[in-house]
This record gives C-alpha cells, structure tokens and sequence, in this order.
C-alpha cells in the first residue's frame, strides 16, 4: 500500500496570539511559520511524493506550496474539505486563555468522543471524515502510482491527531496524548496487515529512507535492522 507524509502548517499569526483560528479566513503563515514549512520542505525534497493534497485553509495551501516548490516534479495542489480544521463554531475566534474557563474544555482533554463544540462538529465526526479522506486518497494514489507511493497531506493538528490516533488503534478519547506541531511531519504506511506508524511529530532529520520500495508491508519480528536507505 501507500505511504502517507501528515504534515502539519507551519505558526501562525493565531497560533503566536493564542487563538483557535478555527476555519477563520485570512489566517496566515507568520515569518516563522515560513521557516519552518521551508525546513519541512527541505526534509521531503528528496522524497519523489506522487502528489500533495491540502486542507483548503490559507496556512496548509502556503505549506503545502513549499513542500512542491522543492519537488522535482510539478504536481498541482488539490484541496479536500475533509482535511479541513475542525468547526469549534463559537470556539473558533477566541483566546485559549479565554476557552480554559469552559466547561467543556475539561471534556475536549478526557472525553473528546463526547465532545460536541456549541454550534460547530463533534471531535468523533471529525476524526471519521478525515481519516475516511486520507484512506481514499491513500488507495487512489496506489492504483494509480503502485504499493510504493509517498505522497503528503498537510492539515491541521487535531485533524492529524485523530489519523494518528485510528493508525495507532487508540480510542478518540487518547487522542489528546499525541503532539504534533507546527510544520511537523508524521508518516503512516496503510499496508495489507493494516496501518504501520513510522514517525509522529518529528521536526528533523533524514527521511531519504521513504523513497519508493523502501518500505516493508510487514512488521520485522524482534525489530528489524531499521530503515534502509536507498
């Protein structure tokens, strides 16, 4: 099967300021949110990805621009509303400082799979459409470019908890103990025995060892030699 790059935007104007910009137009990279998706570009530059899929919010298209302007190849940019951020609706907008003081915040940390934010989605609805989304794109992009094809989708951090969370088989409800930050990228391979978690939340290193044909579609027993590099 495929493997699949989740990346993460790169810091916000929102994200500086504290706020849950939610699905809020206008929200943009900050200087250093420019940097840092330069530095995960970088990163994935020498990965030949079959394609990058986007989140249609201001701050992943300007992501996922920098990850393909360092591409060999010319790829457009699809976006798919299911990757989109989640609809906190009268969250969205206001201070984390401020959303502390809710009493649903205490619940979106322990029991997100009851969470439903006033006016906007549940945290379970938005885990089934993102992951459904990126397991459509994911076997899309194996007919068309075969079991060894990488590719990226840059989203946003709940929305890349939660895939992390079902690759992991971990309730919605746990989901809260994995990190992903600013332009991070974590790296799930959907394979016949089901998802193989390779990285969560990593910000440097090589990733030369997911070029095509790299990867096995099974566990190595006792751990395996690590990755081989091309």
């Amino acid at each position: 099967m495929a493997t699949v790059i989740l990346v993460r935007h790169g810091r916000t104007t929102a994200n500086a300021a504290g706020v849950l910009a939610g699905r809020s137009p206008g929200v943009k990279l900050d200087e250093t949110g420019h940097d840092q998706a330069a530095d995960t570009a970088d990163r994935l530059a020498p990965i030949p990805l079959v394609g990058v899929v986007s989140s249609p919010l201001e701050r992943c298209i300007q992501t996922a621009q920098a990850v393909l302007q360092r591409q060999a190849q010319a790829h457009d940019l699809p976006t798919d509303s299911d990757l989109n951020e989640c609809d906190y609706g009268s969250w969205q907008g206001r201070t984390l400082a401020e959303l502390t003081k809710e009493d649903l915040w205490s619940q979106v940390q322990s029991h997100p799979s009851g969470v439903t934010f006033p006016g906007g989605e549940t945290m379970a609805g938005m885990q089934a459409r993102a992951v459904s989304a990126i397991r459509r794109h994911d076997a899309a992009f194996e007919v068309e470019h075969g079991q060894g094809a990488v590719w990226a989708a840059v989203s946003h951090g709940d929305i890349i908890k939660s895939i992390l969370a079902d690759a992991l088989g971990m309730h919605l409800d746990l989901f809260q103990r994995l990190s992903v930050g600013p332009a991070s990228a974590s790296i799930v391979h959907y394979g016949t025995n089901g998802p193989r978690v390779y990285a969560i939340n990593t910000e440097a290193g090589d990733l030369s060892w997911l070029a095509p044909g790299l990867l096995s579609s099974e566990a190595p027993v006792g751990g395996g030699a690590g990755h081989q590099t091309s």
